[in-house]
């Protein structure tokens, strides 16, 4: 997600879609230790994402 993106959203979608990507982020790095996944960089993007989020709710305190 762009930082626009994240910007326009309030603070209880940002909640949201923090706790949402974390769950999905933890469901990726476990498949992927289970079995290489066809898209590796999906991590990195998601964590970074995540990174987004939280500085942009840490901001917004």
């Amino acid at each position: 997600m762009k930082q626009s993106e994240i910007t326009k959203l309030s603070t209880a979608d940002l909640k949201f879609q923090v706790n949402q990507l974390k769950r999905t982020y933890t469901d990726l790095k476990t498949a992927h230790a289970i079995s290489p996944i066809q898209n590796p960089l999906q991590i990195r993007i998601l964590r970074r994402s995540v990174a987004r989020m939280i500085t942009e709710l840490s901001t917004r305190d």
